[in-house]
């Protein structure tokens, strides 16, 4: 996950303005954009943003469902539930938070700064549902729907096109077993980051040959991630 970062730390009036958010709480803002490794570093700080990402999840999930729900009125349950999987799903979330430019506001510990912490997509996803939970907390629903229901239509849209509601390791053994390749098998090639932060690099290969490669905060979402390069890769192929 990448994103348009450069200059000095904004503050939560400075990400305001830039977004046109607005909170009448600018200390609960302060506190969505406080990632752990910042209060092991400043410990005069008093709180991190996960009891606000805890609340940004769950708003998130009835209100992604309720959008659905309205916009898509053929879908039936099955396919309902598994594209809001994908919406609340870490890497969309993520794409959400750099639409926003969040990394530029983020306060990290210093080494979680220079390791490209800003740039991580587990910690802007997990931002971004810390910043519903405290626009919720702030101004209620209505606040939070204004800010997330434009995302949602350019996401649908893309993750129909391209099948990101499916299970990409489902997709690519599909694919790969209708040509009579064989199978994939998944090999976790290098683990890094401390204990609270594993990053998992994991390789997919078919008889040998290499189709795709993942990172991730776990071994399951990295080989997901190396199943989606892989599809990536011969689509772009064709």
């Amino acid at each position: 996950m990448t994103s348009e970062i450069s200059g000095a730390l904004e503050s939560p009036r400075e990400f305001c303005a830039r977004t046109g958010l607005h909170f009448e709480n600018m200390a609960l803002l302060m506190r969505a954009l406080t990632h752990r490794s910042y209060i092991n570093e400043y410990p005069e700080t008093l709180e991190d943003n996960e009891r606000l990402e805890f609340l940004g999840d769950a708003i998130l999930d009835f209100l992604v469902g309720d959008w659905l729900y309205h916009h898509m009125p053929e879908m039936d349950e099955g396919r309902l539930t598994s594209l809001r999987s994908a919406l609340v799903r870490n890497t969309h979330l993520a794409v959400f938070a750099c639409h926003l430019g969040l990394g530029k506001a983020l306060r990290l510990g210093h080494g979680e700064d220079e390791s490209g912490g800003r740039h991580r997509e587990h910690i802007l996803g997990s931002a971004f549902e810390a910043l519903v939970g405290a626009l919720y907390i702030d101004q209620g629903l209505d606040a939070v729907r204004n800010l997330l229901y434009p995302l949602l239509q350019m996401a649908v849209d893309k993750i129909l096109k391209e099948n990101l509601d499916r299970d990409p390791k489902s997709l690519f053994q599909e694919l790969m077993q209708a040509s009579g390749e064989g199978t994939p098998v998944y090999e976790v090639v290098d683990i890094s980051g401390p204990d609270h932060d594993r990053q998992y690099t994991v390789q997919t290969r078919v008889n040998g040959t290499l189709y795709g490669q993942g990172i991730g905060p776990s071994k399951q979402a990295a080989s997901k991630a190396a199943a989606r390069d892989a599809l990536a890769r011969l689509k772009g192929a064709r």
